[in-house]
């Protein structure tokens, strides 16, 4: 069966540590069951996420968050197959707000729904290149 890999990005609605935290929790239950792994970048302007896993498991955990009220204006920014997961032990690994790629101003003018496929894999590459305890 291929691995799929899939990145989006959106705005949070309502940001806060409350609602990262429940986001993180239900993403890490429900992702173990469903054979995903990824990453989550959060800021107070952004959400961008790795998802990576069973084509059939990627594309519902899209479909669950295309109607979750807490992500708005949700672009695909790369879906694909990947011969390997970048975050093999995370069931969903959070970068903290203070995230280092895109300033508010440029997260403001469209960089991240703007940003190539291989821009936001670098994004990606360069968080899992950094371990953190799982």
């Amino acid at each position: 069966m291929p691995l799929s890999q899939l990145i989006y990005t959106s705005r949070p609605f309502g940001f806060d540590e409350g609602v990262l935290d429940n986001i993180l929790l239900s993403a890490r239950a429900n992702n173990g069951r469903r054979g995903i792994t990824g990453a989550l970048i959060c800021r107070a302007d952004l959400f961008m996420q790795l998802l990576e896993g069973p084509r059939e498991a990627v594309t519902a955990t899209l479909a669950r968050i295309l109607k979750d009220d807490r992500h708005v204006d949700v672009a695909v920014v790369h879906c694909g197959d990947a011969a390997e997961r970048l975050f093999p032990t995370w069931t969903m690994r959070d970068d903290p707000p203070q995230s280092w790629m895109w300033t508010r101003e440029q997260v403001r003018a469209g960089a991240a729904r703007d940003a190539s496929a291989a821009e936001a894999l670098a994004v990606f590459r360069r968080l899992a290149a950094h371990p953190r305890a799982a």
